[in-house]
């Protein structure tokens, strides 16, 4: 329960950043950051979008039972962890349609047990993490040219993160190219896509079995056409993949290792609620070796494959591929009730390369605003969420393999289940403290090992 040095050197940047938020929210001190955010003559787009957030997540489970662990267990003893993620949300107008976003960001801390231990990891913010030391990078840089298609109407949207306000057209054709998390622009849904503001299980903030393409952070290189109309549209991807499993560093031998994403959506309204649905196919080409050479392979001794799918050594040869599916929906209920499932399967030959070691994945959840207690800005959520592995990933961790997530030495089979509930409470304008309990059910996949009952409370800055 003490905190080290390094968490201690978290907290401490995290007051010296909390005033300079603070000191944002005067508009004033923005306006005389970025100079006015005026809209343009032309076509009615502000100039400059100016955002901010801070995170601060901290996790504690108590003891449970395990019948033996391994090298990327989740400790059975008690433990907790502190995470820490800020982030500057920059954007210019260039010409017209055309916007440039940049984002700095700074993430420390680390998950229980250092992430590993259960696939859908209760910390959804601890991607973003790649060294318990406080360390600042460049999360996005991504030029954004939209097209408004003819006859087209325009909404007016406000300013928010990466997003110029001002008049924009409902039928538009979007293209981005630079660094950028590939889960801005896919698989999104209202309820439960954002673990700085809803559920934080990995297996939640987007559909568990898609390995989508990113470094250790979450980000990644490449490109994203999207065709946008009112009620559908379909968007598509290329982009890079990590030049080892969850490694920092992107492959740019982009005609040997990417990755391509397709998804289609549709949107409805029953009585006045929106509804939307969103089918995404995935295929990526990389290093990553097959479960059943890994496996055949720790068998007669000789762990190289193991280390490859582990992330500690890189792949020898190219031409790997694995491809997957999800559907992922939402519907409103009423105006202050929502529900929301995802159901996804990825075909689990391949080793995991980038995400986390789940094939197959279906969850439900909902989530209900704080309008019924006279507090419309607090939101209540609620969801289950279970996972599966391939019987080829099942087999290599019976046989004492690991990835870079799990691998307890042995395995007694289980579903990974996972049941998360939190309470956001919006303490002003800007701070959110959410507290959160998760219950796990064999923490990866292991019968031998837990239920794990996990405490947490997020603290969220966000202008």
């Amino acid at each position: 329960m003490f905190l080290n040095f390094k968490m201690k050197r978290i907290i401490s940047i995290l007051i010296l950043v909390f005033p300079l938020l603070c000191a944002a929210q005067d508009n004033n001190v923005v306006s005389r950051m970025i100079g006015n955010d005026r809209m343009g003559k032309k076509d009615s787009v502000a100039n400059w979008t100016i955002h901010a957030q801070l995170t601060a997540i901290y996790e504690y489970h108590p003891s449970f039972r395990a019948a033996y662990s391994g090298i990327n267990s989740l400790s059975s003893s008690a433990n907790g962890a502190l995470s820490l993620t800020t982030t500057i949300f920059l954007g210019r107008k260039l010409w017209k349609g055309a916007a440039v976003y940049v984002n700095p960001e700074l993430t420390g801390g680390q998950g229980l047990s250092g992430a590993h231990g259960i696939a859908g990891f209760p910390n959804g913010d601890i991607y973003r993490v790649g060294s318990p030391i406080p360390t600042p990078f460049f999360a996005r840089v991504y030029l954004q040219q939209v097209i408004a298609l003819g006859h087209s109407k325009y909404d007016v949207q406000a300013s928010d993160k990466n997003q110029l306000g001002g008049k924009t057209p409902t039928s538009k054709i979007v293209l981005t190219l630079g660094k950028f998390g590939i889960s801005d622009f896919f698989d999104g849904n209202t309820y439960s896509h954002d673990t700085r503001s809803q559920f934080m299980n990995w297996s939640l903030m987007a559909s568990g079995s898609w390995d989508f393409p990113a470094d250790v952070r979450g980000y990644t290189y490449g490109f994203v056409a999207e065709l946008d109309k009112p009620l559908w549209a379909i968007r598509t991807a290329f982009v890079t993949e990590p030049t080892v499993a969850n490694g920092p560093d992107l492959d740019l031998h982009v005609n040997k290792a990417n990755s391509e994403t397709i998804e289609g959506e549709r949107r409805w309204h029953v009585k006045g609620y929106l509804g939307v649905i969103r089918a995404t196919g995935f295929l990526a080409f990389t290093k990553a070796p097959k479960y059943t050479d890994a496996t055949a392979a720790l068998l007669k001794g000789d762990s190289t494959l193991e280390k490859i799918i582990a992330g500690t050594e890189e792949g020898y040869t190219y031409g790997s591929i694995k491809y997957g599916f999800g559907v992922n929906a939402e519907q409103e209920l009423t105006d202050y009730v929502g529900i929301f499932m995802r159901a996804n399967w990825s075909d689990g030959h391949t080793a995991t390369w980038a995400f986390t070691e789940i094939d197959n994945n279906v969850q439900a959840g909902m989530n209900m605003t704080g309008k019924l207690w006279k507090r419309p800005m607090d939101n209540w959520g609620v969801a289950i969420t279970t996972n599966g592995l391939s019987m080829e990933h099942e087999q290599y961790l019976e046989a004492g393999g690991h990835g870079f997530i799990i691998g307890d030495g042995k395995l007694n089979y289980g579903r990974e289940t996972a049941i998360e509930t939190y309470y956001k409470a919006q303490i002003t304008s800007f701070i959110a403290v959410s507290p959160d309990y998760q219950f796990v059910l064999y923490p990866g996949y292991n019968k031998d090992r837990g239920p794990v009952h996990i405490v947490g409370v997020r603290v969220h800055f966000d202008i």
